[in-house]
């Protein structure tokens, strides 16, 4: 991931050359200072399911995402779409996430979604777990579309959890590092798994767990969260 200067500076650069549209609009709004205090700054959370994890010939399924704002995570902003692909839904995939082809087909387009979300993430930090597929996915679909990647700064929840281990000097395994067993180790509502508007509620959730106790006692801000 950049640098919080460079990110900004690749956004500027991005926006030059994207079309008119949701890219361009998105690129034309400045990002979170790093310097604020991380309650001050709006994200959002996101997830995303795909038909397999090679951005170049795999196909996102679904979109979930939802609103961080003062701390808190603003419900009635959340966020559930089914995309719809060219082709039959893997077999190995849908057993993991349950969308069928059935679904698929009657899913959106997936230029609308893409859209939207623009639209929503503009002027926030993005939350994921393992943020490298969203980012990839995203940015992958912002150059089919608009000719033009995808600049945004990321809190990536496993990242974080990777770093307070090893400042504990905590021994852990790549298991340990999994979305839904980090929600237990901080007494988190389960979810079910795979569904891309749930993992990304448990992302947020577990955001603000890890956000909380990094904040104790100190001012924390935005740079300190940055992937």
């Amino acid at each position: 991931m950049l640098g919080p200067l460079l990110l900004d500076w690749r956004r500027r650069l991005l926006l030059r050359g994207a079309p008119p549209g949701p890219l361009h609009d998105y690129l034309a709004t400045p990002f979170p200072r790093p310097g604020t205090d991380w309650r001050a700054v709006d994200y959002l959370a996101i997830d995303l399911e795909t038909t397999g994890l090679d951005r170049r010939r795999d196909a996102i399924l679904s979109v979930g995402h939802v609103t961080l704002r003062g701390g808190r995570i603003e419900l009635a902003s959340a966020s559930h779409r089914v995309v719809r692909i060219a082709g039959d839904v893997p077999a190995a995939s849908a057993v993991i996430h349950q969308i069928t082809d059935d679904q698929a087909a009657l899913g959106e387009d997936l230029a609308v979604v893409l859209a939207d979300l623009l639209a929503v993430l503009a002027g926030k930090v993005l939350i994921a777990h393992h943020a490298r597929v969203e980012t990839g996915f995203v940015g992958m679909a912002c150059r089919r579309a608009y000719g033009v990647g995808l600049a945004v700064p990321v809190v990536d929840t496993q990242v974080l959890s990777q770093r307070q281990f090893e400042r504990r000097q905590i021994t852990y395994r790549g298991s340990d590092l999994r979305l839904h067993a980090l929600g237990e180790r901080y007494n988190l509502p389960r979810y079910a798994a795979h569904n891309a508007l749930y993992d990304a509620l448990a992302a947020a959730e577990l955001f603000l767990a890890q956000a909380t106790t990094l904040s104790d006692g100190r001012r924390l801000c935005l740079r300190d969260l940055l992937a």
